[in-house]
């Protein structure tokens, strides 16, 4: 199963005088990169909510916030805050002649412009906003599941190619090597002088297995498998797709360093392309 790194999940709830929204977006990382923003309220619980993000998302450059917000009998204005601010920009504003009307509304769009009076948070609250953030987790997580979907039968095309691709070159490798040794033989012919057979087959046939991609097309055909085999496991395993994804290039760079001959290498550069359509998909597997 293939899963995206893209991902968004939402999810709110009521308790009591508190409304309380819970948003989680997912975008492409190599690694896990928790950015997460909290109430004070629920400080002591941090530890436990990065870890319930890390077991359900693994991967991407992840924003998490949680915005708990109190009825407006239990919201002041931080007017020491807000005094101390607009006197400063005050002063700013009269010295490059600049109107101050806009300084007080801006000021009480600050998020510290307003005192909260929070209250302690109940053992069985925490228990509903963990069960709203496990809502928010498994939205994304579908949401994931979605994309990759679709990832999934973009990859499995593009190995497709590149599995048809070599069946080409298998086709133009027999005959390569029938017309580089009957090119061989004619030269030595021509040269009109007298040559130890044998010898001349043996270097022959040294000469030959050095161009030889028997090898190289059954490994590429082996990565193809593993890395079709692979997408189709349980969990998303994009580390490991790129890992083959490697390997499969490696082997077709030595097929077009080996082939010495124009048609193979036409479809060297056509696995190559599709090879680089993978990588780029690959970027944003989980």
């Amino acid at each position: 199963m293939i899963k995206s790194m893209t991902g968004f999940g939402k999810a709110q709830i009521s308790l009591g005088m508190k409304q309380i929204s819970i948003d989680v977006r997912a975008l492409n990382s190599k690694q896990f990169d928790l950015n997460m923003r909290i109430p004070g309220l629920l400080r002591s619980r941090e530890a436990e909510i990065r870890q319930r993000i890390a077991s359900v998302l693994e991967r991407g450059k992840i924003d998490c916030y949680i915005v708990i917000k109190q009825a407006a009998g239990n919201i002041e204005i931080n007017e020491e805050l807000i005094q101390q601010r607009y006197k400063k920009l005050h002063a700013m504003a009269q010295q490059l002649g600049a109107s101050s009307d806009a300084i007080l509304p801006a000021l009480l769009k600050l998020p510290d412009a307003f005192i909260e009076e929070e209250e302690d948070l109940a053992e069985n609250q925490w228990e509903l906003i963990d069960q709203a953030l496990v809502k928010a987790l498994a939205d994304a997580d579908a949401f994931r599941q979605q994309e990759g979907a679709g990832l999934e039968k973009e990859l499995g095309l593009r190995v497709s190619n590149i599995i048809q691709n070599m069946a080409e070159v298998a086709i133009f490798d027999d005959e390569r090597i029938a017309a580089l040794r009957a090119k061989l033989l004619l030269k030595v012919e021509q040269l009109a002088v007298e040559y130890d057979r044998n010898r001349f087959e043996e270097e022959l046939i040294y000469y030959i297995e050095k161009l030889d991609i028997s090898e190289e097309k059954q490994r590429l055909a082996s990565h193809c498998a593993l890395f079709t085999s692979t997408m189709k496991e349980q969990n998303s395993n994009g580390r490991k797709l790129n890992f083959i994804a490697q390997e499969m290039g490696r082997e077709i760079n030595t097929i077009g360093s080996k082939a010495n001959h124009a048609g193979i290498q036409k479809f060297v550069v056509l696995m190559k392309d599709e090879l680089e359509k993978i990588k780029e998909q690959l970027n944003n597997i989980v």
